[in-house]
């Protein structure tokens, strides 16, 4: 069997699921926030290098200080990628032998994420539906915030599936 999550910061709880019954309990549950991340540059740029995606928005703090956002912002990309990472804060689901990303079903990017912008998440799971004698598909809708700001840098509905142990 296996743990699918790390340790959760400290100050931060982290929810337990061990059986269908317990995730089923828990549809329509918030969990969090989680502790707040800070986004640095250099994450921006490592980012870039990886899906050499280079706008000046996202790499070149001069430019971008003159530009809409006033200084350079994460990649839309980035900052969903980070949602693993944020729910693995906040649930663990213990007593499967497998589970993956199975898509996504609706993702905004409502504001920015500007260099040096402390984000943080809350996340709801909204559905599960049984998919077979032992696995289930998770419907679990993340939203990031920024410090400070009225709007979410991101909401997005992540699909998963979970295969317990027979």
């Amino acid at each position: 069997m296996t743990d699918l999550t790390r340790p959760a910061p400290a100050g931060v709880d982290v929810e337990i699921y061990r059986s269908v019954a317990d995730l089923e309990a828990a549809v329509g549950r918030e969990l969090g926030p989680t502790e707040w991340l800070t986004m640095e540059q250099s994450r921006m740029n490592g980012f870039a290098d990886t899906t050499e995606d280079h706008q000046w928005i996202h790499v070149d703090p001069e430019r971008a200080a003159r530009g809409p956002f006033g200084a350079t912002v994460a990649h839309g990309f980035l900052t969903l990628s980070l949602i693993p990472y944020f729910v693995n804060a906040l649930r663990r689901i213990e007593g499967v032998r497998m589970g993956v990303n199975y898509g996504l079903d609706k993702v905004r990017f409502p504001a920015p994420v500007r260099a040096g912008d402390r984000i943080r998440a809350r996340t709801t799971m909204i559905r599960l539906d049984q998919i077979g004698d032992d696995a289930v598909q998770l419907v679990t809708r993340t939203t990031v915030e920024v410090e400070g700001s009225d709007k979410p840098a991101c909401v997005a509905d992540l699909v998963s599936r979970y295969y317990f142990a027979p």
